[in-house]
């Protein structure tokens, strides 16, 4: 009964509107279009605009992109049972792929053209071959998977189950489950960083993040976040996470060396963050806000907030694609929304 109650408040939080003010952030917030120039202290001129708004006809619950061959896979979280793939060359959608019950998560192997898909209602994985838009496996893994992360480098993939407080490793070679690791309550984010070898969960119920060895499938440390952490993300170049805090409308960021908190970065009272990318090649991270239609944009260098972006419908998922320099908003209203900052 007490997993089933975590899974009901689960998608009575990130699922549903939730029922906050809608105040912007009023000196940093601009409306992303037009190219419009944002400047913050000890910064240069940031220039932010959707290039274009891609409908989808459901609302994306998660957001996979292929840097390598400009394809983002954005799954269906209304209709359960599909996922949609858009090109990023044309920004639009060439497919519809059917996959499990209650698809959210998608994870992409740049290197080999695969990706992941948990199926949440199911509690399968769907495993898709990206040339042919086959579907080539089902896993069964663990009680409500949701995040899913890969690792190219060493073949792994990593499935966040909702229900059962646990991770589920698959071996890519084989589509089986090797694996399975106990992490902390409600694990709602999942993110690698493939040169560390290192796997991170972001436990919404515990206000931590479990830090997994990859070479040993074992929790080696645990981090103590803000408020309901709700999603995760690595950067590669600096070994930096970081983490949206749903509860406090704040971000942490924690060292990969140290395993601790350096920094904590407020956003506006009525955020309510969603989603986190980072783009490795921008040192740049973007936030999808819920609360109040925004997405937040922050310098890693710095750690600081650069500007809050306007023109987006409860965004929640995002996806960066580091090649092409533009970040992927899945909005509630059923599209999603092309964004390129450049300085």
């Amino acid at each position: 009964m007490g997993d089933l109650m975590r899974s009901v408040r689960r998608a009575a939080i990130l699922i549903t509107a939730a029922g906050i003010s809608l105040t912007p952030m009023a000196s940093t917030t601009v409306a992303a279009s037009a190219a419009p120039a944002i400047r913050a202290a000890g910064t240069a001129a940031l220039a932010c605009n959707i290039t274009a708004t891609i409908p989808l006809g459901f609302f994306p619950a998660g957001i996979g992109v292929n840097p390598k061959t400009s394809t983002i896979y954005a799954t269906n979280g209304n209709v359960p049972g599909t996922m949609a793939v858009i090109s990023g060359r044309t920004n639009t959608v060439t497919t519809t792929i059917p996959v499990g019950s209650f698809p959210f998560g998608a994870g992409v192997d740049p290197y080999f053209n695969r990706i992941y898909v948990a199926n949440q209602a199911d509690n399968t994985v769907s495993v898709i071959r990206g040339k042919t838009k086959a579907v080539l496996a089902t896993v069964p893994v663990g009680q409500a998977p949701n995040p899913v992360a890969v690792n190219p480098k060493t073949n792994a993939v990593y499935v966040a189950n909702l229900r059962d407080d646990t991770v589920s490793v698959l071996s890519a070679r084989t589509n089986t489950v090797v694996a399975t690791i106990a992490v902390g309550g409600l694990p709602n984010g999942i993110t690698v960083n493939m040169n560390t070898d290192t796997i991170y969960t972001a436990n919404f119920f515990d206000d931590t993040v479990s830090v997994i060895s990859g070479a040993v499938d074992k929790v080696v440390a645990t981090v103590a976040v803000g408020g309901a952490p709700t999603a995760i993300a690595a950067d590669l170049k600096t070994n930096t996470v970081y983490v949206t805090n749903v509860f406090d409308n704040t971000v942490s960021v924690i060292s990969g060396k140290t395993n601790t908190v350096i920094a904590t970065i407020p956003l506006a009272d009525s955020a309510n963050p969603a989603g986190v990318a980072v783009n490795t090649r921008t040192n740049t991270i973007y936030v999808t806000n819920r609360g109040n239609d925004t997405v937040s944009v922050i310098g890693g260098w710095q750690n600081k907030l650069l500007a809050t972006l306007t023109g987006f419908s409860e965004p929640f998922a995002v996806a960066a694609d580091k090649n092409a320099n533009t970040v992927y908003v899945g909005n509630q209203n059923g599209t999603v929304s092309a964004l390129v900052c450049m300085r």
